[in-house]
């Protein structure tokens, strides 16, 4: 494809700043989700973490809710919800209600993974917390979707017979092949599993069989992207989210740190491989920079979508990198 045909996205963990609030946090949500609109993204997804005190976006479905009533045309959807942690019925429910409120805007992204560490994901499962049953799950969600048919005892009021997109989502092949055989779209998890974008990428081409969904493949890759004045301010701003990343796998998790100058000061020489190993799916410079990687992104992968992360702790900063990277974009 071409590069200049690629749509964005956002991507939004509804970050909480070092000294801010949840509150703050879903305000800041409310702002991006504005901005994108008007910035021309296709859409905007939050993602569902718990018992996480970095991240705000706990009860999907009521952010999106709420997102979705500050906004007027801009896609609002789930990156993801994590199906194994709640019955298919809710989720039938809540997306039904969801679309209903706000017709053709809304999506239901889909994970199989807790999306939290294991004793929580523990109390939000009560049982089986390895996610085997998500073909199930999922199939199981698909018919509450479907119009109800005469003497048909459980129905999703409102959700059935709506036309909600259904995404899988995945950091390995493992849904993307899922993905591909049922005919759905894929956004693969890019942002912080980098190693395994090819593999995921092929395996879901490989598998796909069009479906009343989907007649051709639709591919939709998750980046981190920090686009500034310079490509050393770039580096500047993108130390919070190397920083938030740091601390998860020191056990440490917290609100997004400030930028700091010296990132090399912070971390042990294996913790920098680890970190920028992990990350290395990232978008970072001045426009020219990132034009040049974005180019060569498109060029290698030929994916349908991206959609960005992009954790900056200036909030009028994250804006306008958001805006830099379109602005790159539309001259590709």
């Amino acid at each position: 494809m071409s590069a200049s045909a690629v749509r964005l996205s956002v991507l939004d963990l509804c970050p909480i700043v070092q000294g801010s609030t949840p509150a703050q946090a879903l305000r800041n949500a409310q702002a991006l989700a504005r901005h994108a609109e008007n910035e021309g993204f296709q859409r905007y997804w939050v993602a569902e973490h718990h018992n996480m005190t970095g991240i705000a976006s706990a009860a999907t479905s009521v952010v999106m809710g709420y997102l979705a009533a500050s906004t007027e045309r801009i896609r609002i959807g789930s990156g993801g919800i994590m199906l194994p942690n709640h019955a298919p019925l809710q989720i039938a429910e809540q997306f039904g209600t969801l679309e209903s409120l706000y017709p053709g805007r809304i999506d239901l992204g889909l994970g199989r993974a807790p999306g939290t560490d294991p004793a929580t994901a523990a109390a939000l499962r009560r049982g089986r917390a390895d996610g085997e049953d998500f073909p199930e799950m999922l199939a199981e969600l698909r018919a509450l979707f479907a119009p109800s048919q005469p003497g048909q005892r459980l129905q999703a009021v409102p959700g059935a017979g709506l036309d909600i997109p259904i995404w899988l989502l995945g950091s390995s092949t493992y849904s993307a092949q899922l993905a591909g055989s049922l005919g759905l779209p894929f956004a693969f998890a890019g942002q912080f599993s980098p190693d395994y974008m090819y593999a995921a990428l092929n395996a879901y081409r490989d598998h796909f069989q069009s479906s009343p969904d989907l007649q051709q493949p639709y591919f939709m890759l998750g980046i981190n992207a920090y686009v500034a004045e310079s490509t050393e301010q770039a580096q500047f701003l993108a130390s919070s989210h190397q920083q938030a990343f740091l601390n998860l796998r020191r056990g440490q998790p917290g609100p997004l740190p400030p930028p700091v100058a010296d990132i090399d000061s912070l971390w042990q020489p294996h913790e920098r491989h680890m970190v920028l190993s992990t990350l290395a799916g990232t978008l970072m410079g001045d426009e020219a920079t990132v034009a040049n990687q974005l180019s060569d992104l498109l060029e290698r992968t030929g994916v349908d979508e991206l959609i960005v992360n992009c954790s900056i702790f200036d909030q009028a900063l994250r804006r306008e990198s958001y805006s830099r990277l379109q602005k790159v974009a539309a001259k590709l």
